[in-house]
């Protein structure tokens, strides 16, 4: 599938997949995007407590690299496990623009270090932020209540709607940990009608730029 680096409206950059229309980050600003759906709406729940998170979704590393930047800034304690079923490519990763997009050039290093790191083990980029990236499909998912907060960044309903089924948000729905979170751009019937079905209850949201609206999901305590 051809794969094209293009430039969003904030000027961060993202993979775009001309054969389905469709991006790794929304065009209207790949950033934003991610600080509104995932720190705003998910990460800023947590306050200052110790937070173990899921991302479904790896790819570019954008979500992780904000998340260990907003970590840093109140040495805040969190444990990041990023699934990804086909990784991108070092040179696609060379050509994202968030370490200067973010003004986080102090921080290269740790940018590197994402992504140089080896799947499947855990790296440490701070003594207060460590990540293992898993080469893993959604459905192979079995882990129980580990989580705190899911960051659900798969590619959109339209088109890969068996990523947002009933029998993935039930795997969802079971690595959260009682009183855990979910988060992701998305606000569609089909999605909120299966999120129901596993259990989750369910707020909408303004959206990121772009979009109207967004889900948030609970699990009760």
């Amino acid at each position: 599938m051809r794969r094209e680096i293009i430039r969003t409206a904030d000027g961060s950059t993202t993979i775009h997949l001309p054969d389905w229309d469709e991006s790794y980050h929304s065009k209207h600003g790949a950033i934003q995007e991610a600080y509104h759906v995932f720190i705003k709406n998910g990460l800023s729940l947590f306050e200052e407590k110790p937070v173990a998170i899921l991302e479904i979704g790896f790819g570019t590393g954008l979500n992780a690299f904000i998340t260990y930047l907003e970590s840093q800034k109140n040495s805040r304690s969190i444990i990041y496990t990023g699934v990804e079923a086909y990784p991108i490519s070092l040179d696609e990763l060379r050509s994202m623009n968030y370490v200067n997009e973010l003004d986080a050039e102090a921080e290269s290093a740790a940018f590197d270090k994402l992504h140089e790191s080896e799947w499947g083990m855990r790296a440490e980029l701070s003594p207060t932020f460590s990540i293992e990236k898993r080469k893993q499909f959604f459905h192979d998912i079995d882990d129980v209540s580990e989580f705190d907060l899911i960051y659900f960044d798969a590619f959109g309903f339209r088109v890969q709607p068996e990523l947002w089924s009933f029998e993935i948000f039930q795997k969802m729905y079971a690595a959260l940990k009682p009183g855990g979170i979910l988060v992701t751009y998305a606000a569609r019937g089909a999605i909120k009608r299966n999120m129901l079905e596993a259990g989750f209850t369910i707020e909408k949201l303004a959206g990121p730029p772009g979009k109207r609206e967004m889900f948030r999901g609970s699990k009760p305590l």
